[in-house]
């Protein structure tokens, strides 16, 4: 029996910036053996690529872990057909067609108004000034939450994002998380109380009239947050300070040459916003020579294989025009994000040219510093129009 080898890890500097020591996972094994993290690393893209379709063995349900205990057990914690269940009756609320015809206009109504706001500033902060409302308000109008403010959602997401990537065991964390989803889940009740319209095509509607439980209504309402405010709104964030520094990729982008779109989908591989996926090892199982074991918990690593020197090359460098069509951002198989629609139309077609072509001066006003592993976006963007 060949266990994956050992590898250890300062957790400081691997929450500071993973991707050093993910290199060297990717040269020391397909699957490595992290004690700090108290579980196994799969590193490489074409490995995940092809073990996350495989949910006989790498399975999402994991009934004692952090998300499943602190959340709900919601459609990402299932898999086959109670998973695809859950993911079709939510699909009314996330469709491409609905979030062209219902929420892109409510995405570009709230932007402007944010912009307006930031017309007179001097200098604003990316992250806590734009990008934070811009996905607050987006997801108050797709969950049906609209009683929050942004800044309720962005916290409440925030506190969640920490305490499922809490393997550490910090109780304050804990803590934390437990106020977050007691708040949501108040919210929710009080939209489920209410009178909710035939046309409504909000989350709490559209699960609600598709006959969902209670307790999956909560869950999967939460998941969209946790998932739909940090991610893209590390990635909106990210996606300014990558262009401000890096001007001639923005130049391509204002010649023409370059699009949105391939600002989008390389950033979201350079500095993947979600780095992992936990699975569970459903029943012994062997791959690439390595024995692995039922029970054991395997971190799928999104940020790894997105820089996997197998499969692009210069991986480490950002490049708007470079072929991102093998990047597992999103996912590989059938977990793939049910929000990428969403996240794609308010990152590409909304947030990113509104902001540059209301500020065509637009600079950084300071230094920027990225965290998390598990989950990775800049702390602060301190930006200026000149």
């Amino acid at each position: 029996m060949t266990a994956p080898p050992r590898f250890d890890i300062d957790p400081i500097a691997f929450h500071a910036d993973p991707y050093p020591a993910l290199k060297e996972m990717r040269a020391t094994a397909a699957i490595v053996d992290v004690p700090q993290l108290n579980a196994l690393l799969m590193t490489r893209r074409d490995d995940i690529f092809t073990c996350e379709k495989n949910i006989d063995v790498f399975s999402s349900v994991q009934p004692g872990g952090l998300m499943t205990v602190l959340m709900g057990e919601n459609m990402m914690r299932k898999d086959g057909e109670d998973h695809q269940r859950e993911r079709k009756q939510a699909f009314p609320a996330l469709s491409p067609r609905t979030v062209r015809d219902v929420w892109q206009a409510r995405f570009e109504d709230d932007t402007r108004a944010i912009l307006d706001g930031l017309a007179e500033a001097e200098t604003f902060d990316v992250v806590r000034d734009f990008a934070l409302p811009v996905c607050g308000n987006a997801l108050r109008h797709m969950t049906g939450l609209t009683q929050l403010s942004a800044e309720q959602i962005d916290a409440t997401s925030q506190a969640m994002i920490d305490g499922v990537g809490n393997y550490q065991g910090d109780k304050q964390i804990e803590a934390r998380c437990h106020e977050a989803t007691a708040l949501l889940d108040a919210a929710i009740d009080e939209r489920l109380a209410s009178t909710l319209q035939s046309d409504d095509q909000s989350m709490v509607a559209v699960l609600s009239r598709a006959g969902q439980v209670v307790e999956s209504i909560r869950a999967n309402v939460k998941l969209a947050i946790s998932g739909g405010q940090n991610e893209p709104r590390d990635a909106i964030a990210g996606a300014v300070w990558a262009l401000l520094t890096h001007s001639d990729q923005l130049a391509q982008l204002r010649s023409g040459t370059a699009n949105w779109s391939q600002v989008f989908d390389e950033y979201a591989r350079w500095i993947s916003p979600i780095g992992m996926s936990p699975r569970r090892i459903a029943k012994d199982f062997s791959w690439q020579g390595l024995d692995l074991q039922t029970d054991q918990r395997i971190f799928l690593m999104f940020s790894s294989a997105n820089r996997d020197e197998r499969v692009f090359d210069a991986a480490d460098l950002f490049d708007v025009t470079r072929d991102t069509s093998k990047a597992v951002s999103f996912g590989a198989g059938p977990h793939f994000c049910a929000g990428a629609a969403a996240s794609r139309t308010l990152i590409a077609q909304v947030a990113l040219p509104m902001l540059f072509e209301r500020f065509p001066g637009l600079k950084l006003a300071g230094d920027v510093a990225f965290a998390g592993w598990a989950f990775r976006g800049p702390l602060t963007v301190p930006a200026a129009d000149s």
